[in-house]
Order: C-alpha cells, then sequence, then structure tokens
C-alpha cells in the first residue's frame, strides 16, 4: 500500500493533538494532516513573524490552535483531556543548539519539563492513545567518529540542547517504564515512542543560527553567506521525510502498541550525508548565484564535527525509506524560497502532493 494511501486510511477522521503547531515542522505536520482529513488541534507558542510559515498557511488549515506553553501542566492537561486525541505529536522544543549557550536553563526547562508534563496530562486519558514524541538525531553520545549511531547506542549531549534532548528520552523511557509499560498495555492503552531526527532542512524555516535560514537570507540580499564549520557533516533530510516517518510510525504503533513503542532514527540513507560546504554549493547552484565565506572562530561555542544516524531500523520495521536524495532536498527547499510569498502556501502543498505521491 502507498503511504499517501496508508496514512489517509489511519488518520482520516481521527483526533490528533499536535504540541509546536506554529513552527516550522509543525507548519508542515498541520498541513499534511489536514491534507489527509485528520481533526487537529495544536498547541503552541505564537508563530515568530508574519514570515514564518503557519502564517503563510493560516488561510489554507482547518485546525483548533491553542496559542500557550507546553511548561503550564494544567492548560496542557486540560486541553488534551478535552480534546480526548487519538494520536498526539510532541514537536514543541527549543531547538536551537547555539540558542541554548545562551539560555541554558529555559532550553532544560521547555525541552524536559515540556516532555514531562505532556506525558503528564497523557496519563489523564482513559481512551487509547499513540504518543510520538520528537527529539533529535544528538541525542547520542557523540564520539566524533565516522559511525552511524543506532537507536540503542548510549546518549549525551555536550551542548544544552543536545542534553536536554537525551534527557527528554529519558524522560519518556522513566514514563514508559513507570506508567505505561507494554506488558500492561491493555489497562492503560498508550504508546510511546520517540523520533530522532536528522538535520532538517524545507521552506519556511526562519529560524535564527540555522544554516538554510542564513543562505536563503544571505543569497536574498546577494550579499556572501557567513559559514562556520564548513567541514562538517550532518544527515541532512528534507522535512517531509521525518515528517511522513512520524506519521507512519504512529499508524504501526496503532496496529502494534507494544512492539513500536520504542526509538526509531529518520535520517538519509549512509552514502548521502553531506558536508556543510557541500550543502551550500548546492544551494547556490539551485539559486542561480551567490558566494560563501568562511566564518569559523575558534570561540565559538562547540558544535560537532560528524553525525550519522543508522535508519535500518525504520526501513526493516516500518518500511519507510527516504524519498529525496540530498541533492533533491536542497533543490526542493531553494525552489520553495525562491517562490514569491503570494505562491508559497500553494507550493507547499504541491511538495506534499508531489512528495506523498513518489
Amino acid at each position: 500500500m502507498e503511504i499517501k494511501q496508508r496514512l489517509s486510511n489511519y488518520y482520516k477522521g481521527k483526533k490528533v493533538f499536535i504540541t509546536g503547531h506554529t513552527g516550522f515542522k509543525g507548519s508542515w505536520l498541520l498541513a499534511i494532516l489536514n491534507e489527509l482529513g485528520a481533526n487537529v488541534k495544536g498547541y503552541s507558542l505564537s508563530a515568530k513573524s508574519s514570515i514564518d510559515l503557519f502564517p503563510i498557511l493560516s488561510h489554507t488549515l482547518s485546525h483548533e490552535s491553542v496559542i500557550a506553553d507546553v511548561r503550564n501542566l494544567e492548560q496542557l492537561t486540560n486541553e488534551i483531556v478535552s480534546f480526548n486525541p487519538d494520536f498526539i505529536f510532541h514537536l514543541a522544543a527549543q531547538p536551537l543548539v547555539r540558542k541554548s549557550y545562551k539560555l541554558p536553563s529555559e532550553t532544560f526547562d521547555v525541552n524536559v519539563v515540556g516532555t514531562s508534563n505532556l506525558l503528564e496530562a497523557v496519563r489523564k486519558l482513559e481512551n487509547e492513545c499513540q504518543v510520538v514524541i520528537v527529539t533529535t538525531d544528538k541525542v547520542y553520545q557523540n564520539k566524533e567518529q565516522s559511525v552511524y549511531y543506532l537507536e540503542e547506542d548510549l546518549l549525551g549531549g555536550y551542548d544544552p540542547y543536545s542534553a536536554s534532548k537525551a534527557c527528554a528520552e529519558l524522560v519518556v523511557s522513566s514514563f514508559r517504564n513507570s506508567f505505561f509499560n507494554v506488558d500492561c498495555y491493555p489497562e492503560h492503552k498508550k504508546s510511546i515512542a520517540t523520533a530522532r531526527a536528522g538535520n532538517v532542512i524545507g521552506g519556511g524555516d526562519r529560524s535564527e543560527d540555522r544554516l538554510v535560514p542564513d543562505i536563503v537570507k544571505a543569497l536574498s540580499s546577494n550579499i556572501a553567506i557567513p559559514i562556520r564549520n564548513p567541514n562538517s557533516i550532518r544527515p541532512w533530510q528534507h522535512v517531509l521525510e521525518p515528517l511522513s516517518g512520524y506519521l507512519l510510525l504512529g499508524t504501526f504503533m496503532k496496529d502494534n502498541p507494544q512492539k513500536f513503542s520504542t526509538a526509531f532514527n529518520f535520517g538519509p540513507i549512509h552514502n548521502d550525508h553531506l558536508k556543510v560546504r557541500e550543502l551550500l554549493d548546492i544551494s547556490i547552484k539551485s539559486w542561480g548565484s551567490g558566494i560563501w565565506e568562511d566564518h569559523s572562530n575558534e570561540q565559538d561555542p562547540h558544535e560537532a564535527g560528524i553525525l550519522m544516524l543508522d535508519i535500518n531500523k525504520a526501513i526493516s520495521e516500518l518500511g519507510w525509506t527516504p524519498k529525496l536524495n540530498a541533492t533533491q532536498a536542497i533543490e526542493w527547499t531553494i525552489d520553495w524560497y525562491k517562490k514569491s510569498d503570494a505562491e508559497k502556501a500553494d507550493f507547499t502543498y504541491f511538495q506534499i502532493h508531489q512528495f506523498l505521491s513518489l
């Protein structure tokens, strides 16, 4: 069965609760679920600006939107319990490495306490519910070597962001063992999985200190792209890749909640991890002009030099495989940013339909 039909079969008419729905990935997920016919309720802080993806898509979306903080346990619990969802996707986070150096306590508060609050709220649900907690590829104890990290590898985290997401994984493990144990599923009826995605790119990302937004900002202004660590290697992937993985995972959790209440990596195939400089060159070629300059500084906060994921578990157990290679992912991303503001909403849905048809 093709993925579009499978996702439609499982999500059409179902209640889906998304935290972080106004963010970059959350907005894409909201758009996909709207296309699948789901009944969606979003819970998030406000979009930061009018050029973020959520405001661009707002006139096309049919959903209930709650603007609130995941650190507010009482409100989060009330919104989840009153909605009584079939599926929950927890994306709300402080997602930026460099910001985590500036605001470490806030990063841990949002990413760890926010996750704990979400799962505490889930405890109040009486119905069956499948919950996907989105963390990151950076949860692993990074050896800075050419190794592909498996879901069973040690968790770690040098910077506050990475460590906070590793802590969130431990929170999930604790709640799963203590309150949602797979052996007791018939009693609690909750399946809890974590999804660890690689470096996600795509149209509509406006985050500070993130590579693609910095590239587009410089190219749009016709100035040299300022770059740090051009030889760093990352698991680049288009935003639709992991989102399709999260949704697919949810369907398998529905069918076999005990087996799939676990962690999954989502990233590119092994030979498709690019250096930053390679992403830059492809972006410039796709844009049609531009240059980049190395602004690396030894005084900059530490960022991982090499990071690669093993995705064989998702391939073998979910039947999920990347549909776009890294070059195509970059080209799709630049194509989105090259559209006029009036075209971007329609082009978002065009890319969703195109992707789901691959």
